[in-house]
């Protein structure tokens, strides 16, 4: 039985991962802004969490610590998104989506670790995305959070070597859930813009209505906690976007990258 702290508990991959651990007998700290949309289930503890918010974000992480005694696992799931040219995005958007994606999960990684080196070992599961290395046009503020949680991952995992504590970037893919319901899409006001947001847009949500659902990445982020040696990097989604394209690409310039992503997004 392991004891879990998961943000964003309330939908997509958060809520499959909450009812698929605390349905095997793990204890989950499950998060949400409004606890009312988490599911009543044995073993699963609503918790209280806006991401917008460090100094609150700490106290509420401190007292579902106390609660728990210690965590086993902290899994930072909780994300947020943006539809619209990156030429027309304000100081103010990149800031609320970097506090959401990368600076509320530094501040967790921060608390999480201090705990852990008092218990004695851990593991720290901070799902980013593949969009950090495969952009998505029109998303360039969660392209460019998700590629800098990413990078932070992978200096803690440099730093944590020889420790008891492990830190796994899992990045999925495109995966079936409601996160296209509700991001705000928008072409800057420019026309120049509106043809191609549309077109990008009806790619990105078929896709995502195509995708593998979030229990699959669930079930990896199990395998990941059951794991004696996880590997650092998870890639987890249908297969082309999943592990083809991402191999293929390792040994592309740029240029040529470039190129693919647009024919892949008809721009």
């Amino acid at each position: 039985m392991k004891r879990v702290f998961l943000t964003g508990a309330s939908a997509g991959i958060g809520l499959a991962t909450a009812k698929l651990l605390a349905g095997r007998g793990d204890e989950v700290w499950g998060t949400s802004r409004d606890i009312a949309r988490l599911p009543s289930l044995p073993r699963l503890h609503p918790v209280r969490l806006d991401l917008s918010d460090n100094v609150s974000l700490g106290q509420c992480f401190i007292a579902a610590l106390r609660e728990a005694g210690h965590f086993d696992i902290v899994i930072n799931n909780a994300g947020s998104g943006h539809f619209g040219p990156a030429e027309f995005l304000s100081t103010e958007a990149v800031h609320i989506q970097f506090q959401t994606v990368v600076f509320a999960h530094i501040e967790l990684c921060r608390l999480a670790l201090a705990s852990m080196r008092h218990h004695g070992g851990g593991r720290i599961i901070n799902v980013t995305s593949l969009a950090s290395r495969l952009p998505v046009p029109f998303m360039g503020a969660y392209n460019a959070a998700k590629a800098a949680m990413a990078s932070f991952t992978m200096t803690m995992q440099l730093e944590l070597e020889g420790s008891n504590i492990r830190v796994i970037d899992l990045q999925p893919a495109d995966i079936c859930t409601d996160f296209n319901d509700a991001i705000a899409r928008t072409d800057g006001g420019d026309a120049r813009y509106t043809a191609q947001v549309e077109h990008a847009w009806r790619v990105v949500d078929r896709n995502m209505k195509a995708a593998p659902k979030p229990e699959l990445v669930a079930r990896r982020i199990a395998s990941v906690i059951d794991a004696d040696n996880p590997p650092p990097r998870v890639t987890v989604g249908g297969s082309f976007q999943a592990i083809v394209a991402p191999f293929i690409f390792r040994f592309l310039p740029q240029l040529v990258r470039v190129w693919g992503l647009k024919k892949y997004y008809g721009l």
